[in-house]
């Protein structure tokens, strides 16, 4: 394996991006140095997070501790609470942070729009009418509500884009059309809840509201393995995606397939956003975020999924430990991201008009 870095030389071309070219045999591919830096840092800031999370709660716990029972060195209540109590819902904020960044990034390079995510366009509020379904009507386990989540975000996801179809799908169209489905189905999910038995409908309402409580290893085992196998997809049509967003004329003379390329990205969006959905409740607004500033860290041409995953997952750990540690009451982790997510959308708004001026 070796690696050279492209510099401006006499036979050269400067594209403004240090790159390594790795080659193995006949196979070779290229690493943004940029991209891969900002990466490594916001794994540092994750891993930063997620000790503050698994040291801090009523039982206090030093760094050594925590580190002690990872590792084995620690048993009794110490281990408990690092490995069975705490560790599960830090795990959560990693994967389900990356998977919502992912989504985000494939539905905002798919629509070449900033505001386009899951939640803005409905996908999510579909995937949370799907699991109250089943939740108030059938009353099912976990995986039943996990089907229900994921058929309800395909069945949204298929509506919004067969509702927006004018001789092709325009990002614009697409947003408002899911906009003004999302107001629909939220107004279906307030009448499901006001219908429910009352103990149904509160357990309901708070987990609509994007909580990591009372996570299992089960669960967080289970929703892991569906984002990584999701991931590893969506990371196939990464290059294709990144094709996509220079017009369907230049992809399509380029050998991508469009139309299988982008069905796959919107089954591949929504199905990581209805994962998260099943686990946790709809959790608004780190999807939105997350590809923007990706982007403007590494400072890339466009999205890119591995800066989106890093910055999906330091952002629902933040707002994690900001909702069980530094608000005055412990508050469902949807709430902080919605805080969050809310402010951003003021500033890009802004931003943008700003630009249009």
């Amino acid at each position: 394996m070796t690696g050279t870095f492209s510099r401006l030389g006499e036979n050269r071309t400067d594209f403004g991006r240090r790159t390594l070219v790795i080659r193995r045999g006949p196979l070779g591919f290229r690493v943004d140095l940029r991209s891969a830096a900002v990466c490594a840092a916001l794994a540092l800031g994750v891993v930063a997070i997620a000790l503050a999370a698994l040291t801090t709660g009523s039982y206090q716990l030093g760094i050594t501790q925590v580190v002690s029972a990872l590792t084995g060195g620690e048993t009794g209540l110490v281990r408990e609470i690092v490995v069975e109590w705490r560790l599960p819902r830090v795990a959560a904020t990693v994967v389900f942070g990356a998977a919502l960044g992912v989504s985000g990034a494939m539905f905002q390079s798919l629509t070449r729009n900033p505001l386009a995510s899951p939640d803005v366009i409905g996908f999510s509020s579909g995937s949370y009418t799907g699991a109250l379904i089943v939740i108030v009507l059938i009353g099912g386990d976990y995986l039943q509500v996990a089907g229900g989540a994921l058929l309800g975000g395909i069945a949204t996801a298929l509506l919004v884009y067969v509702l927006a179809w004018r001789r092709g799908v325009q990002g614009f169209r697409l947003i408002v059309v899911g906009i003004g489905l999302a107001a629909m189905l939220d107004s279906l999910n307030t009448w499901m809840l006001l219908k429910a038995k009352l103990e149904v409908a509160m357990s309901a309402a708070a987990w609509g509201a994007g909580s990591l409580n009372g996570l299992s290893w089960d669960q967080v085992a289970i929703g892991s393995a569906c984002v990584a196998g999701l991931l590893a997809l969506a990371g196939v049509l990464s290059r294709p995606m990144r094709q996509l967003e220079l017009g369907d004329d230049t992809a399509a003379s380029q050998g991508v397939r469009i139309a299988a390329v982008r069905l796959g990205l919107i089954v591949i969006g929504v199905a990581l956003t209805a994962t998260v959905t099943a686990a946790s409740g709809p959790i608004a607004f780190i999807a939105l975020s997350a590809p923007q500033i990706a982007r403007r860290l590494a400072r890339t041409a466009g999205i890119t999924l591995a800066p989106a995953a890093f910055v999906g997952a330091l952002l629902l750990g933040a707002a994690d430990f900001i909702a069980q540690h530094l608000a005055p009451t412990p508050l469902p982790v949807g709430l902080i991201t919605v805080i969050i997510g809310g402010g951003y959308l003021g500033w890009l708004l802004f931003v943008e008009a700003r630009r249009r001026l």
